[in-house]
């Protein structure tokens, strides 16, 4: 189950098609409509599984998706407005530079006809395109955006590895199986202000050591670049297999004025989203839950067409927590680029700063089928049973112990109550040779004064 995860695992995505484009670039505030979902049946399977004395064991984990139109809604050939990543990116990442290098880029992308907005397919915004403003950027500021050809939301998400893990067998500690030792060889990352921010913690996200008590639980994401910890929220059952349900604290993206931790993730705006730009080549993007849920309601006030919601876009495990085996997940997030007009580049207009939603996904996964058969009978089923034969044993011993006592009573009773016969009584004995003469003595004085 460790190696090649049996699990059906699913990428949803949805997207937001500006609707305003024109007006948005007249300093108008953004109209958006979510497509989708777009559905991905994900594999995943772990290769370079290497052993190593110190009871740990290393891997890359490969994911590998395919369009599922049966489960989607709409086609990867639709044609969707949205921002243009690239150029407004690379706009807000040039702010600062002289202005000469800002108007050469300016007009470096009025020729090559680059807008604010694009007109593309799904496929091509979640899987790439060529686009030569990538070749043209990094001859005006080499090593600025290091991509060749294509250029996709998720160009290098699909069959593509996350990292090596090298993890805890739990061979000499049960409690530490599954936690992470390293990630590509680091003990923590550098992409943070702060050691705790940095720090690598819990799990890779598969499962967690067995024994779970209701706190919380952590994992490390390289998609988010950072440890993330879940808290617990309440117990329940997954199809009959008892659950713990880990939620994402409001805390999670909290800015480090709302929650000193956070500061270390800074520089930060409002709370609710998290700046990931120092992992993502300094790209001005931010990731947050669907529809900025739990943030703060500027950042839904500035964008019009979003409407938060716990039940649709909160993030969960349940995880079995005899085992640590999630039964039922779904990992949600959204990725958002901020943007504003910036001086010296005419194409960026009036836009007035905002962080601008593009899309949110989310991972979702749960065991069904054989599997949870399986997994119901060993954990569940076979324990239930024998915890009830142990009293049905006990609920008969009782009658059994009764039964022999008042048999035993009865017994006695018995012989208690038996008639007593005088014909029975045996003869006062005789003198023998062998009584003592000083007996015969006293024997017959007592006798004599008795008379």
């Amino acid at each position: 189950m460790w190696r090649d995860i049996p699990v059906p695992f699913y990428l949803t995505v949805n997207l937001f098609e500006v609707q305003n484009p024109q007006e948005v670039l007249q300093g108008a505030k953004p109209k958006v409509n979510q497509r989708g979902p777009y559905v991905y049946r994900e594999f995943k399977y772990k290769t370079n599984i290497t052993f190593y004395d110190n009871d740990t064991v290393s891997y890359l984990e490969y994911r590998q998706l395919f369009f599922r139109p049966d489960l989607s809604n709409g086609t990867e050939d639709e044609y969707i407005v949205m921002p243009n990543i690239l150029m407004l990116g690379a706009a807000v990442m040039m702010e600062n530079l002289p202005s000469f290098v800002k108007f050469l880029l300016s007009g470096a992308l009025a020729g090559l006809k680059q807008e604010a907005f694009i007109n593309r397919t799904v496929g091509e915004i979640l899987w790439g395109y060529e686009d030569p403003l990538l070749d043209t950027i990094n001859a005006i500021v080499p090593g600025m955006i290091p991509y060749k050809g294509k250029f996709g939301i998720f160009v290098e998400f699909n069959n593509t590895n996350s990292g090596l893990f090298t993890v805890n067998t739990g061979m000499k500690n049960i409690s530490q199986v599954h936690m992470v030792d390293s990630w590509n060889g680091l003990k923590k990352v550098n992409y943070w202000r702060s050691n705790q921010c940095n720090m690598i913690n819990g799990t890779a996200g598969e499962m967690w050591p067995p024994y779970m008590s209701p706190t919380s639980l952590e994992f490390y994401s390289p998609d988010a670049c950072r440890s993330m910890k879940l808290v617990y929220e309440q117990s329940g059952q997954f199809k009959g297999v008892p659950t713990y349900r880990f939620v994402a604290p409001k805390t999670l993206f909290a800015n480090g004025t709302d929650y000193p931790p956070n500061e270390g993730f800074c520089p930060c705006r409002q709370s609710g989203i998290q700046n990931v730009s120092s992992c993502r080549l300094n790209a001005p993007m931010f990731i947050s839950h669907p529809h900025f849920y739990n943030a703060d309601p500027s950042l839904v006030d500035a964008v019009e067409g979003l409407h938060p919601s716990r039940e649709e876009h909160a993030l969960f495990l349940d995880v079995h927590p005899v085992t640590g085996i999630p039964m039922n997940c779904s990992i949600k997030l959204q990725l958002n680029l901020y943007m504003k007009q910036v001086s010296g580049i005419l194409q960026t207009g009036k836009i007035q700063p905002v962080v601008m939603p593009l899309l949110w996904f989310a991972e979702s996964g749960y065991i069904d089928g054989s599997v949870l058969s399986q997994f119901y009978t060993n954990l569940v089923l076979i324990p239930s049973i024998l915890d009830y034969l142990q009293y049905i044993f006990l609920g008969l011993s009782v009658p059994l112990i009764i039964s022999a006592a008042l048999m035993m009573m009865s017994q006695k009773f018995a012989k208690e109550k038996q008639p007593h016969d005088p014909t029975t009584q045996s003869p006062p004995s005789q003198p023998s040779e062998t009584t003592p003469l000083l007996q015969d003595a006293c024997t017959q004085s007592h006798d004599t004064a008795e008379a």
